[in-house]
């Protein structure tokens, strides 16, 4: 079996694994437990902060048929539509990057396919990703299907520019904003990574990265997968600071603290330090 980064082995695979944007969760979970899920969805926030991630889970709690009856807000991830959904096999849930497809031609397409009916699940989910990145000539012929969607298609736009999406179309969908993680959670959420993956971390080595990281979760778990492919899985602060290149913060900070003691001796020391480090 080929070897599987951790950003994607850790995605969350339900919402009782995403770490952050409870406001999201507990509307979208709740929707989903009193039947008044929406027809169409626009995700905004900073990269990383999880759009694509609850989208997909969103598509396979509406499309669980271990818990149709009872609207279980959670999938089960066990269903034959939960796997395939989870490992992109589905008919029925189409993901499409708006950089690489922002023309008229393959909004058309998609409008003719969403008149069919789903292949096997209860709704087909339309992911549009990076959504600000259609032409305006796109989005004019997506404006109509996306206000009176037949009964079976959801639509969910993930952008990272909310003010580039029309005005007329953010007015059609239920908005969700997602915001950068708070530091505590994104140490929690790695502290819980390093603990299974058997990587020995300190507390003030996760603080580092998670400070790396300015609230990205994912930006933090790429962090540490590269730290374990150059260091191994015993990670020390030294080394940490040496991969990352954050030794030249603290080395400033010992620099401005000597000059305001007035010590010229240990200002020049530091400031060959900083130039050994080529900062």
């Amino acid at each position: 079996m080929s070897y599987e980064v951790l950003a994607r082995k850790w995605r969350p695979q339900s919402f009782a694994d995403v770490v952050g944007q409870q406001h999201v969760v507990t509307t979208l979970q709740n929707q989903i437990s009193t039947g008044r899920v929406g027809h169409a969805y626009l995700f905004w926030g900073p990269r990383g902060t999880g759009k694509t991630t609850i989208a997909r889970v969103l598509a396979k709690a509406v499309n669980c048929t271990t818990n149709e009856e009872i609207n279980n807000p959670e999938p089960c991830n066990r269903c034959v539509n939960c796997q395939e959904i989870s490992s992109g096999r589905s008919f029925d849930v189409r993901e499409m990057d708006a950089a690489s497809n922002r023309g008229i031609d393959t909004i058309r397409e998609l409008k003719e396919n969403a008149q069919l009916v789903p292949a096997s699940c209860r709704f087909k989910i339309y992911i549009i990703d990076e959504a600000h990145m259609l032409s305006l000539e796109a989005f004019n012929a997506l404006l109509k299907t996306l206000e009176e969607p037949p009964a079976h298609v959801i639509f969910i736009l993930a952008t990272t520019e909310h003010h580039k999406v029309p005005p007329a179309i953010v007015s059609r969908c239920q908005g969700f904003d997602f915001r950068f993680m708070e530091q505590e959670l994104v140490t929690q959420r790695l502290k819980e990574i390093c603990k299974t993956e058997s990587i020995e971390i300190s507390e003030e080595g996760l603080a580092l990265i998670s400070h790396q990281s300015e609230g990205c979760l994912r930006d933090a778990t790429n962090i540490l997968e590269r730290l374990t492919a150059s260091i191994g899985r015993n990670l020390s602060v030294e080394a940490i600071n040496q991969i990352l290149g954050l030794g030249a913060a603290q080395l400033i900070e010992n620099l401005s603290q000597k000059i305001l003691e007035g010590n010229v001796a240990s200002s020049i020391q530091q400031l060959a330090n900083l130039s050994k480090v080529g900062a």
